[in-house]
């Protein structure tokens, strides 16, 4: 038992050196973050359409992860209508991004709030990790040359005078 002390020194240096030499996945490895380039996408909306943020180089992007379930994003749901209806006929494109959530609950969604702007389905919830998100609601503002300009996570009042003016400073 006088050895004891050693054994576990080098237990836990044999356990470090695993650790660092074990092989990393990248995949995730930079998420978004403010002043970087966005993480890109490809995915197809609750329609079926397909959206790329390479083809939206020249608008503001709105990324909202949400959920159903999500009794805060229900809350905030009509300020982001508001917000999509005056960005109307600008440089501006909106999304949802449906987060742990089955599209199938967007049916019934779809029937008590009005959702105008397309819902990115994201399979095994690739965005949400590509994006760093931990819970919802949390919103992307990209510029219009692809880098991330703002990170809200929590609720907005997003057709307040002030939340306008902060993405009409993007466009």
């Amino acid at each position: 038992m006088k050895h004891k002390g050693l054994i576990l020194i080098i237990v836990v240096v044999l356990c470090v050196a695993v650790l660092f030499l074990l092989p990393k996945d990248k995949k995730y490895g930079e998420i978004a973050a403010v002043g970087k380039p966005a993480p890109v996408f490809e995915l197809k909306d609750a329609e079926g359409n397909l959206w790329r943020l390479s083809d939206l180089r020249g608008k503001v992007v709105y990324l909202n992860f949400w959920a159903t379930w999500c009794t805060t994003c229900r809350a905030e749901a009509p300020s982001k209508e508001a917000l999509f209806l005056k960005m109307q006929g600008k440089p501006f494109q909106m999304f949802g991004v449906l987060f742990r959530d089955n599209p199938a609950n967007l049916t019934s969604y779809y029937r008590t709030q009005a959702v105008s702007a397309p819902t990115l389905i994201s399979p095994g919830n690739e965005m949400a990790k590509l994006y760093g998100i931990t819970g919802v609601p949390e919103t992307f503002i990209i510029d219009k040359n692809g880098i991330v300009r703002e990170k809200i996570v929590g609720p907005m009042v997003w057709d307040s005078a002030e939340s306008v003016k902060m993405i009409e400073k993007y466009l």
